[in-house]
């Protein structure tokens, strides 16, 4: 034992203890899941006092038939203070080996002196170790790490989580819902989606939570907001695409590289995580603490600030809802946990096994843990995934019950229990070919009787939406009405993570385009997704809760774009080639600072980039992505193509990723903040502070409520709703969807025939229409709306 770790010491009698304690839950548990949900509250590395408890669910070392002589906990101590900020830094550390006790699949260990991280300082670091026959030693990584710096694809941090909740700056505002019996969270009333690191110019959470401060300090003392402030006000919750950690670089390098010297230590290569991607390819492992690639100081208490920052917002406090992917793991996930994890393949890379029941309860703890950091709320990404295969009848079974662990699962912040407001996104049959017809959006409600404030993703937020093609709002209009029936417990709206991606998937020379949208393809685009009369549709008219997604309503681009892909690189970037038709014009290429490293390459000009997508998609097709192939017969384009010098598989992969980098840094709010439209911010805040002020609007359509579309279409589609209040007002909406101008009309002309006349005033007009306009005849130009009240 080193001296600088001399005061670590091994309680053999504590470690023991809870050894036999997890014999007799297992002996004495109903079933193996209730025992699992018990034991997995013990696993992990907690700080308890001056001892930290390690415990590791290891089926693996049964498998094996590992001797428990030859299993440790493997303590790793930096020396000196790591600056974890740095990207890359050499570092040397003292390696201690701890014993352990064994219960079946279950190790412990308990020790004093090992130094736990906090946001000052960081901590030790520990994996299980096991040692063969020969004296290797393989490590077993804590799937349940709080903090994990360098990934979780290496060793994992210490980390007093205890002391981080201590010091939450919202204490008191979970303290103010403290009740008997754990309090419930409902529905917030509208939500801002987002994605951390193209939220901000920073791109972490910290910068996010600065810009919250910032904001919530001007709000406070009455100060004029910029459009830029007005993108993240009328909203009452907040929800940030998966926090998790994601994938590693396939092809390396690697976060942590080690070798072990001859006196015991460890020498490492330490770099500062930085791939590029959208959160939803995790690997399971560190579900339960924060992506380190999101953290400015690589501390997880960020995220406790993020929370304590819209829950301390003044005025109305806004809710933190995090969005969880529990329902596949990326292949990587096979080199983070147990194959007894997995069940076999998918499309994503790993099937779950739910019924595992101690993979089932360790998943349900990794949930708990997170939600802890302070979530109001949890969006499920894909529970139509969530599967087991019934062997009796040979078929896949939706796990339903494991969605109401999940919905039931009861959460403790500052002393104060509660559940979380709970939303899935669920699309079953789901991949189905017919599922965009047969999907009813409805499967999660109708199982989850139990609570009535159970939410699922809308047809118009889930499915492949192409707003921008003319006829998109008759064609969804048996949708629309679905909506207005059995919206209540729907989101709506039309823009969120996914949307663009389907958007810029559609060839732009193959369908009826709406033009009156603009006069580019960029333009087209903006103005579908942040569009005056489908958010007059979403915020005035639609039951459920309204969600937009922060990229939209900046008008800046987006896409499911990521760094880490080797085998498949050239492939994805093959298949997104035609979104430069889409979202890059020759302008925009031509700033300095874009698309920099495609330019290095030798892509001077988008029409040069251009070119070489023409040809790429082509030949990954016809050579049945060939690389070696692929990588010929574009050196031998003439006129030559503009490039590298030469092109090889490698030149390939490196231009995939330097597409990928670029236009993740394309897509960067911050670039578009100084080409925002006060008219545009403006009327969109309005209506978000009309929906707030009108929560009602949730319910669903009742008696006396209309909608319809105007007849004859001649070329037009024009949307009329009506809405009646409890309190006796009355809401009447006017929205020009798509198509041709109208001829002068009346909008209240379009009235039911037993609402008209009587008090109605104009409250809200879409830009483009003069703040002159107080009613009467109008004409309505594609994208117009308003919003007229009586009573």
């Amino acid at each position: 034992m080193y001296d600088r770790m001399e005061s670590l010491s091994y309680d053999a009698e504590a470690t023991l203890e809870l050894s036999r304690w997890c014999e007799r839950i297992l002996t004495t548990a109903e079933d193996r899941f209730t025992a699992g949900r018990s034991i997995a509250r013990r696993l992990g590395a907690q700080v308890e006092g001056d001892r930290v408890v390690f415990g590791f669910w290891a089926p693996e070392l049964q498998d094996w038939s590992v001797s428990d002589g030859d299993i440790f906990v493997e303590i790793l101590r930096p020396e000196g203070e790591l600056d974890l900020t740095l990207s890359q830094s050499e570092t040397s550390f003292d390696r201690v080996l701890l014993p352990v006790e064994r219960c079946e699949a279950f190790v412990f260990s308990i020790a004093a002196g090992v130094k736990a991280g906090n946001r000052a300082e960081t901590g030790d670091f520990y994996a299980l170790v096991w040692r063969d026959s020969e004296g290797k030693m393989t490590r077993i990584l804590d799937p349940l790490a709080m903090s994990v710096p360098f990934g979780a694809l290496a060793p994992a941090e210490v980390y007093d989580v205890a002391s981080m909740q201590e010091d939450r700056p919202d204490k008191t505002y979970f303290e103010a819902l403290r009740r008997d019996g754990p309090h419930k969270f409902g529905a917030p009333t509208s939500i801002l989606q987002l994605h951390i690191p193209t939220a901000t110019a920073g791109g972490t959470i910290a910068s996010l939570t600065r810009q919250i401060h910032r904001l919530g300090e001007r709000v406070a003392n009455g100060l004029p907001l910029e459009p830029a402030d007005e993108l993240f006000m009328g909203y009452d919750a907040v929800q940030p695409l998966p926090l998790e950690p994601t994938t590693v670089y396939e092809a390396g390098p690697d976060f942590w590289t080690e070798s072990l010297t001859e006196e015991g230590r460890i020498e490492a290569t330490l770099m500062r995580p930085n791939t590029t991607n959208w959160g939803y390819d995790i690997v399971i492992a560190g579900m339960a603490t924060v992506n380190p690639v999101l953290l400015e100081s690589a501390r997880p208490d960020e995220l406790v600030d993020f929370a304590a920052a819209l829950h301390n917002f003044p005025g109305t406090p806004k809710k933190l809802i995090l969005d969880v992917v529990f329902g596949h793991s990326d292949n990587q996930g096979l080199n983070a946990l147990s194959s007894h994890y997995f069940a076999g393949p998918n499309m994503y890379g790993q099937n779950l096994d739910y019924l595992n029941p101690y993979v089932r309860a360790i998943l349900l703890e990794m949930q708990r843990r997170k939600v802890n950091f302070g979530a109001d709320g949890v969006r499920v990404d894909g529970a139509q995934d969530f599967k087991w295969w019934d062997w009796a009848a040979q078929t896949l079974r939706h796990d339903d019950d494991y969605l109401r662990e999940m919905s039931g699962l009861v959460q403790e912040v500052a002393g104060t229990e509660y559940l979380p407001w709970f939303v899935f996104e669920d699309g079953r049959p789901w991949p189905d070919e017919d599922w965009e017809l047969s999907s009813t959006y409805r499967a999660v409600i109708e199982e989850q009787t139990h609570d009535p404030d159970v939410f699922q993703w809308g047809p118009l937020t889930f499915a492949h939406n192409t707003p921008f093609i003319y006829t998109f709002w008759l064609s969804k209009y048996w949708r629309i009405k679905e909506i207005l029936a059995h919206g209540a417990n729907w989101i709506s709206g039309t823009a969120n993570h996914d949307t663009l991606r389907r958007g810029t998937q559609v060839n732009p020379s193959k369908l009826n385009i709406n033009t009156r949208l603009g006069d580019t393809k960029m333009e087209i685009l903006d103005k579908a997704y942040d569009n005056p009369a489908v958010s007059i549709l979403t915020y005035a008219v639609f039951p459920g809760v309204p969600m937009d997604f922060l990229n939209a309503t900046a008008r800046a681009s987006w896409g499911f774009i990521r760094n880490q892909d080797d085998k498949y690189g050239v492939k994805v970037v093959a298949e997104e080639a035609i979104s430069l038709k889409w979202q890059v014009d020759t302008y925009s290429y031509s700033i300095p600072g874009n698309f920099r490293r495609l330019k290095e390459m030798g892509f001077e000009t988008r029409e040069d980039l251009a070119r070489f997508f023409e040809f790429l998609p082509a030949l990954v097709e016809v050579t049945d992505y060939d690389l070696n192939t692929i990588a010929a017969l574009l050196g031998a384009v003439e006129p030559p193509l503009a490039g590298p010098t030469r092109y090889t598989v490698g030149e390939l992969k490196r231009i995939a990723c330097a597409w990928m980098d670029d236009m993740h840094e394309y897509c960067n709010v911050s670039h578009y903040l100084s080409w925002l439209d006060p008219n545009q911010t403006g009327f969109m805040r309005k209506l978000r502070d009309f929906r707030q002020q009108n929560p009602w609007l949730r319910g669903n359509f009742g008696t006396g409520d209309s909608f319809r579309y105007l007849e004859p279409i001649d070329g037009r589609t024009i949307f009329a709703a009506l809405r009646h209040a409890p309190d006796g007002r009355r809401i009447f909406s006017v929205c020009h969807m798509e198509g041709r101008e109208t001829e002068e009309i009346d909008p209240l002309d379009l009235l039911p025939e037993g609402a008209r006349g009587g008090d109605w005033r104009l409250i809200l007009r879409s830009p483009g229409i003069g703040e002159d306009y107080l009613g009467g005849p109008i004409t309505l130009r594609d994208s117009m709306g308003l919003v007229f009240e009586a009573g």
